[in-house]
């Protein structure tokens, strides 16, 4: 066979370092870690009691776990270890999974698993760090008048935010994210400088690194919450599977000079905001405020506090920009790779990488506006974020693992690493445990859902191919004759030009029956050329290749497409492509139109067949297995394949067939013929009468 690239994909050009890259990296990476801050503290502050119950040592133990925990999760795991594990650049729990399914078939558990959680996490983010941000500005006058007073108009400011930024998905937002990195730039340094402006006031807060604090603040009766208190140290780095995730969009080198300046910048807030509770702990006026009270808007001096609540509406906005962007990117990933139904997907601008699905923007906007309404502040929002994203890093350690015995590291040296983090994320997962009854049973059961679909539509399709017979197959080779005698037959219509039908062609070019019915039996299409075109996802993200074969004909093409997980999957373009190699080449004759309105057209016209199976009553094969099949099948109603193969524009025909599994009974019941005078005395329970009445 021949196997042909169809176009040279060019790298991310923002792959290398370089400072257009850094501030790319600041605006699309760090989002949803850069915004911690803004609830870490105080949801620190409100689980042990309020600001009376902040002790110097219970705030140097807190700032000690929030610097540990960035320094070993985000900084050791991620930074130094997983960015490594890419697949041509890419990064995310499924690009990691193509690198290791191989070894292993229960891997794909852990990557579904991962990737649910990681998509459930994200539908809470928006709502968090947007409410957060907004709370800042409850009680501030601008310009004498304060525009927010109430929880309840927090809300309504909120809702209008997260609605507007969904509505403007469609539209792509190529503009809004080219000031997203200065935009994160400002951000980043504003929380830095404040910081250091809070530290001047005790440098001794400093001594909050020594991991001696963490572990004292871990036993010590200052902390009411015990162990738990993890539960809002792991706020600090919920941001560190969406920094995985993101690398194909900025590069490796460009994460590994932006993250340094990120961490000092984030250790400097938490550190100014420990310093400042520590000097206004007994401040009777700021003890009353209560939960009202939020360390990193009151720590801001009162000349910036306004720019600062503004500028972190900004972050808040940005990063639920990246972590809705990064769901599509998900999804569409997840899809390729065959874990989850194809969904209508949109390319509003010619940005590369940009996509835009509007069935999972409506899903997530619905769920973060119920969210909202649901949890009313921050405070709630925080005591029930982060369980799944622990679950999602739990599946990256296992899968990081498998990887690092692929790499052939020392097998000893690996699971030691691995098995270090895999404790520190299970303790995190079990102090994020009592978050489930706060609110975090919505997301979870969000996730089962995704866990289940995606089950469903990938074990499905395998109980399906398992169920179906070898009889159900017919080689292509057998049916060259007649093909070749339809196409001849002048007393049948021309019905197109090319018939494409996308359909798997396996070893031996054997094909489902029912392409062939569709052929020969169900209305004989004449054609002159017949196509076989298989859509094969490979490995690597941004494949662009085929292969063909022409059975010594000019007349039956079968077609391997090899696209990437990242690539469009738009057949009717690159079908084009493969027809003028082969007319070049001389495979097959040109196809010159009488009437057309470009000049010397050689190519043809095309029709497309797709079929869709339905579930034959005569299917025997057991309850659940037919279950989990007949699922799967009405998932499929609400997805357009024609949409999904770029075919929106073709000439398109959708037939529908049976699906028959399992074994067959032979012995089927056979109507027998009687003369009616026999039938008279047959009892009959119902009777259909004629519509027309009796004159």
């Amino acid at each position: 066979m021949e196997k042909t690239q169809l176009n040279s994909l060019r790298n991310n050009p923002h792959s290398k370092m370089s400072i257009a890259g850094f501030l790319i990296a600041l605006g699309i990476v760090y989002g949803d870690i850069g915004t911690s801050p803004l609830y870490v503290m105080h949801s620190l502050m409100v689980g042990n009691g309020g600001l009376d119950k902040m002790s110097t040592d219970f705030i140097l133990g807190s700032v000690s776990l929030i610097f540990w925990t960035l320094t070993l999760v985000t900084t050791i795991k991620y930074v130094l270890i997983a960015l490594r594990a890419d697949n041509r650049g890419e990064g995310g729990i499924f690009a990691l999974y193509t690198l290791v399914r191989k070894r292993a078939k229960w891997l794909i558990i852990p990557a579904m698993i991962g990737g649910a959680t990681f998509l459930a996490d994200g539908m809470m983010t928006p709502a968090v760090t947007v409410t957060a941000a907004i709370e800042g500005l409850k009680g501030i006058a601008i310009h004498n008048t304060i525009l927010i007073s109430t929880q309840n108009q927090v809300i309504i400011v909120t809702l209008i935010i997260l609605s507007t930024l969904f509505f403007i998905q469609r539209f792509g937002t190529q503009l809004i994210g080219r000031a997203f990195g200065p935009i994160m730039l400002v951000w980043f340094s504003f929380l830095g400088i404040i910081g250091i402006v809070n530290m001047s006031s005790d440098w001794t807060i400093i001594r909050a690194l020594n991991p001696y604090y963490a572990f004292e603040l871990l036993r010590s009766p200052v902390n009411i919450r015990g162990v738990f208190i993890l539960g809002s140290i792991f706020l600090a780095t919920t941001g560190a599977e969406a920094l995985y995730s993101d690398m194909g969009h900025v590069g490796r080198p460009n994460i590994y000079t932006s993250w340094p300046f990120v961490k000092v910048c984030l250790l400097l807030s938490y550190l100014g905001q420990a310093a400042w509770i520590i000097s206004v702990r007994d401040n009777h006026q700021l003890q009353q405020m209560g939960s009202a009270m939020n360390p990193f808007y009151q720590s801001i001096p009162s000349d910036f506090r306004l720019f600062g609540i503004f500028l972190s509406a900004l972050a808040a906005i940005i990063a639920s920009q990246a972590l809705i962007s990064g769901s599509y990117t998900l999804v569409s990933e997840a899809t390729k790779l065959k874990i989850f139904p194809r969904l209508k997907t949109y390319y509003p601008t010619n940005f590369k990488g940009q996509l835009y699905i509007p069935t999972v923007n409506s899903i997530i906007w619905v769920v973060c506006l119920f969210i909202v309404f649901y949890f009313k502040t921050s405070e709630n929002m925080s005591n029930a974020y982060g369980l799944e994203i622990t679950i999602t890093m739990l599946m990256t350690t296992i899968l990081l693992h498998q990887w690092l015995l692929m790499k052939r590291a020392n097998r000893f040296f690996s699971t030691i690493i691995i098995s270090f983090f895999f404790i520190i994320e299970c303790i995190f997962f079990v102090t994020n445990s009592s978050k489930f009854i706060h609110g975090a049973y919505i997301t979870m059961f969000i996730a089962a859902l995704l866990i289940a679909i995606m089950f469903i539509w990938r074990y499905g399709e395998r109980l399906k191919d398992d169920n179906t017979y070898r009889s159900h197959f017919a080689s292509l080779l057998a049916f060259k004759r007649q093909l070749n005698d339809l196409r001849k037959d002048p007393s049948y219509p021309l019905y197109t030009t090319n018939l494409v039908y996308l359909t798997k062609v396996h070893d031996g070019y054997r094909i489902k029956k029912n392409i062939l019915y569709s052929i020969l039996d169900k209305r004989p299409k004449r054609a002159q050329v017949y196509w076989f075109v298989t859509v094969n996802v490979t490995d690597e993200p941004y494949t662009a290749a085929y292969s063909v074969e022409t059975f010594d004909t000019d007349y039956m093409v079968s077609v391997q497409l090899y696209l990437g997980f990242r690539v469009d999957q738009k057949v009717n373009v690159y079908l084009r492509q493969v027809v003028n190699d082969l007319m070049s080449n001389g495979e097959i004759k040109s196809q010159p139109q009488k009437y057309t309105t470009i000049p010397d057209r050689d190519v043809g016209d095309f029709s497309f067949v797709i079929i869709k199976e339905v579930l034959s009553p005569d299917t025997k094969i057991s309850g659940i297995k037919k279950s989990i099949i007949h699922t799967r099948l009405m998932l499929q109603k609400f997805i357009s394949p024609a949409t999904w193969f770029g075919l929106s524009y073709s000439d398109v025909v959708e037939e529908r067939v049976p699906l028959v599994l399992g074994k067959v009974s032979l012995n089927r019941l056979r109507l027998v013929r009687k003369d009616r005078a026999a039938l008279k005395d047959i009892k009959i329970d119902s009777e259909i009468d004629d519509d027309d009445d009796d004159d």
